[in-house]
Order: structure tokens, then sequence, then C-alpha cells
């Protein structure tokens, strides 16, 4: 019977066509993304350098200030003062004024708001454009460093920050600036930085901020600070490297990242896109092709459905009705349909059928006659091995008065017979095997009180149905081979356990066991023909295993862990 009817072979071949196409447009749409973003990775970065390089240079043109400053002729005066003034003289007055007109010439200079401070040890004042105050002295030489500092208003709570950079004379007074003659701060807040970041943001789809580990962060005015700090999180996760462009996701968005760090103050300007806004025209694109295939390849398959209804349908009908025929279901008949060609085949096949079946019924009841009549046989095989011991146990125990080991004996016994001689099922449950080995193993231990046992059996397994007097020849095999002929042996294990396709179970001693070859030559001879030289327990189990449950079914040995032989018997539940 084919496996693969008309309408799928088309519609496979059809697949096939279409697979290549799909495979090359997906290729062809991978590497157009993947170029979309590099360039615009390309683009964002030169922008945010561009970007970085202004606000450098508005920052390196206030950092000049102080030292362009302290060399004006009236501020550098101000180290020609040697003793301290509670109250100013008129002509320090008139210098500060003079000093206070160059500040705020310099200050409106420039875009960005700033202010400059002068701090003149000797008077203890601080001079600003509009005013003159005394300053802490302690708390401005422990602010006294090289380079722009950075100071958060309100605890960073505020997103503010004032920017400061000093001038000092002698230079080597940051490193004692109790020996400074003269100082002078430029300062700068983040509002001016804020402006140019939302300069920046105008019209684009770009956040920009600027961000400094354990300093804060510098947002724009309209940036989304809750979706920012998800990203900075995810960001935290790798040391951030001086200019970079990486893809974060936060929750089911992805976002295009681009990093650029800024030599002058050290702050990282991060600007970053969601990708689904980047590739959206795509996707729109793609979409349009994919229902276009999706359309193409329905027409497609109704196609092959109108050829598979008129031609395949009649021959898979014809076929279902041969394998009804080969299952043994002769009373299968067609109903023609139509005068077509497939009409005059289904009345010819009725016929045929109607000529064989008495034949095919007759021979296939007398094969099942056959084999039933071989399984009884197999099983009546099994049942007299140790008739004779028993009684002869019993006759002994009688002889010498003890009436309860009698008792047990018969118990066992009657149990024994009960279950082999009025056995007619095929199959019987789990446990009740399980419970006539047991009787057997209880006279055997009777008869050798060395005997152990143990029985380990899945309660899931006690229902699994069996033929009967399975187990039992692979126990007694266990008891004569390997406690009896081995007067060091004691102990037998029973196991059931569930495998991958079906069950096995398992017998075990710790007898003297068998050598691998006499393991593998034994195993051969279970698909043999049995001889004189062999017993008929094993090769019986074994032959009625194969012939009901077919397959791999049957008896295998290996060695035991116990010291001895390890009889499996398998099969498949499915």
């Amino acid at each position: 019977m084919p496996k693969i009817n008309l309408f799928t072979k088309i519609v496979a071949l059809i697949l096939v066509m279409l697979t290549p196409i799909l495979l090359l447009y997906f290729y062809s749409n991978k590497t157009s993304t993947d170029v979309l973003r590099e360039e615009l990775n390309k683009s964002n970065t030169n922008q945010l350098v561009f970007f970085q390089n202004e606000v450098n240079t508005t920052i390196d043109s206030l950092a000049i200030w102080p030292d362009l400053l302290i060399q004006d002729p009236d501020i550098s005066s101000l180290r020609d003062y040697f003793t301290e003034m509670d109250e100013l003289s008129l002509s320090t007055i008139t210098l500060i004024k003079r000093i206070q007109m160059k500040l705020a010439i310099q200050e409106n200079s420039s875009k960005w708001r700033s202010s400059l401070h002068i701090y003149s040890p000797i008077l203890h004042r601080d001079i600003t454009d509009s005013d003159v105050v005394m300053y802490d002295d302690a708390d401005l030489k422990k602010r006294l460093k090289p380079g722009w500092q950075v100071k958060s208003i309100n605890d960073g709570q505020s997103g503010q920050f004032v920017f400061s950079r000093y001038a000092v004379t002698p230079y080597s007074s940051y490193l004692d600036p109790s020996g400074a003659n003269l100082i002078i701060e430029v300062q700068f807040d983040s509002s001016n930085i804020k402006d140019m970041l939302d300069k920046f943001k105008s019209g684009g789809r770009r956040e920009p901020f600027y961000y400094m580990e354990s300093v804060g962060t510098i947002f724009n005015r309209s940036v989304d600070k809750v979706l920012t700090e998800q990203i900075l999180t995810v960001l935290r996760a790798e040391p951030l490297r001086n200019q970079e462009s990486r893809t974060v996701e936060v929750g089911e968005e992805k976002y295009m990242v681009n990093i650029v760090k800024s030599e002058t103050i050290g702050w990282y300007l991060i600007d970053y896109i969601p990708i689904s806004e980047i590739i959206r025209p795509i996707q729109k694109t793609n979409q349009l092709f994919y229902v276009s295939m999706a359309c193409l390849l329905l027409l497609c398959c109704t196609a092959a459905y109108l050829l598979y209804a008129q031609v395949q349908v009649p021959i898979k009908r014809l076929i279902i009705g041969f394998q009804k025929l080969k299952n043994g279901d002769y009373s299968v008949r067609m109903k023609p349909r139509g005068r077509s060609e497939f009409g005059f085949l289904y009345t010819r096949f009725n016929l045929m059928v109607a000529q064989i079946q008495e034949l095919f019924e007759t021979v296939y009841l007398e094969k099942i006659h056959v084999r039933e009549a071989r399984l009884k046989q197999l099983q009546s095989q099994i049942n007299p091995h140790f008739f004779y011991n028993c009684f002869s146990f019993i006759s002994s125990m009688a002889k010498l008065e003890r009436n309860e080991a009698v008792v047990a004996m018969s118990h066992h016994l009657s149990n024994y017979y009960r279950y082999t001689t009025r056995q007619e099922r095929d199959l019987v449950a789990m446990s009740e095997e399980i419970n006539f080995v047991t009787s057997y193993l209880e006279i055997q231990k009777m008869r050798m009180e060395r005997l152990r046992y143990s029985i380990d059996m899945p309660p899931d397994m006690e229902h699994l149905e069996i033929p009967p007097l399975m187990l039992q020849p692979l126990v007694e095999n266990a008891v004569i081979h390997g406690m009896e002929a081995w007067s060091d042996a004691s102990s037998i294990r029973i196991t059931g356990e569930w495998i991958s396709d079906g069950a096995r179970l398992i017998v075990e001693d710790d007898g003297k066991g068998m050598s691998a070859e006499d393991m593998r030559i034994l195993q051969l001879k279970m698909r043999d023909q049995m001889d004189e030289n062999m017993g008929c327990g094993l090769w019986n189990v074994h032959q009625r295993m194969h012939l009901r449950f077919r397959g791999t079914a049957g008896v295998s040995f290996t060695s035991s862990e116990l010291g001895g032989l390890k009889v499996t018997i398998s099969w498949s539940t499915a």
C-alpha cells in the first residue's frame, strides 16, 4: 500500500518548488535588514560623535577661561595682596569692579549659562560678576582638584548636576591647596546639556542621554525615564566601551543602542531606537510577499485536490478494500459510483472477494487452530517437574509428625496445581502469576531452608496480562541450576520493570552462573528446535513469548550482579 497519496505528492512538489524562492527571499531580506541595521548604526554613531564633539568643543572653550583669566593683569594683581583685610580699601573695590566687568563680558561670550568665581585666599573673598562674598576656605580646598568636577544637586534626585573646573597659581597648589594664592573656577549646570539633548532629539526617533556610572544620568526633558533605566540596567551587565553599538532586549522589544564616550568630561552619550520602527517597512513588504505566497499555495493545493478527488480517492478506496481483505475481513465490498473505469474495477473486486471468501476463511481458521494447539502443547510440558519431590517431602514430614509443614506444603502445592491444571485462559494478570510463583518458592523454601527470595514489582504492572506459566520456569531454573548445584547460593531476586516500548521480568540468582560463551550458545538454542539434550522450560517460555508477541519478544541471558545468572523476559506492550 503506498504511504504517500497523489495529493500529498503534488503538494510536496509545489512546496519543493516554492521552498527555494522562500529561502532566497528570506536570505535576501535578512541581508537587506543586516545592511540597513549596519548602515543605521554607522549613521547614528556618526551623528552621536558629531554631537559629542560639539558638546566637547563648548566645554573645552569654557575650560580655557580660568587659564586665560588667571593671566589677566587685574586678576593676577590679586596675588600681590599679602595682608588680610576685614574691610576692602577703595583701590581694592575699584579693582574688583573692573574684574567683575571682565567676568560678565567673558560669561556673555558663550551660549551656555555659566558662572566664573575668583577666590582670593588673602582677601577671603569670592568674586563673581555680580557679587563679592566671603567663602569657606576649607570647603574650597577640599574641592580643589585638576580637571572637571561634577556635583549632584539634591543627591541626584532631580537629575541636575553642576560641572566645575579650577585654575590655580601656583600650579603645585593642586597637591598642596594651602599654598594657593589665586583660584579661578568656571561653573555650568547640566541644563545646558539638556538643552542640547532636546535640540538633538527634535524631529527624530532618538532618545539621547548622558550617563556616568556612580554619578548619575542627564536626561533630555521628554525622555521615558522608566524605559531608559531598564535599558541602562541591561547595559550595566557589560563594561561600556568608548564607542560601540549594541542590541538590547527589554520585555518583548529590542532596541538598537549607540554609545560614544566624551573624552572631555568622561560621560557616555547614549542613544537608543526601537528596532521595530526601523524594520517596520520591511515587515510590511514581508507580509505582502508571504500573503501572496499563501494565496499561490492555496490555488495550487485546490488544483491538486481536484485531481486527487477524481483519481486518487477511488484508488485509495480500492487499496483500503485490499487492506481489509489482507487483514481477514472477507465481507468487504466496494460500492461502484458512476460508470467510470473505477466502477468497473469495484464490480470485479466484489466478484473476486465473494469467490475466495469461503476458502480464505477456512484456511485462516485452520491456521489459528494449529497455532492454538501448539501453544497448548508447549504449555502442557511445563507442569510435572517437581511433583514427586513435593510428595516425598510431605511423606518425610508426616513421618516426623511435623504437621504444620505438611499443611503448608499441601496448601502451596494445592495452589500450584490448581493454577496449572485449571488454566484455560490465554492471558492472565501479572498478579496471578506472581502469586503462583510465590507458592512455588515457598515449596522450595521448605525443602531448602537457605533459600531467600525477593519480588519487586511496580503496582501498575500487576494488572498487565501475560501468558500463564511464563515466570515459573525461570524461577525453577534458578533453583535447580543456581542453588541446588551451588551450595553457597541462597538468593533469588525477581524484578518487574517498564521499558521504553514495553515491559520485562528479570530473574537473578547468586549461583555459579555461566560463562559468556555458554550464555551465547544457550541464546542461540532458544531460536532453534528443541533437542533431547536441552531442557524444555526456558525454550518453551521463549517460544510462547515469541509466538504471542512477535518482534524481539523472548528470553535473554546476562550475568547478574548477585554473581549468578540473570534471565530476562522482554516483550512489547504496544
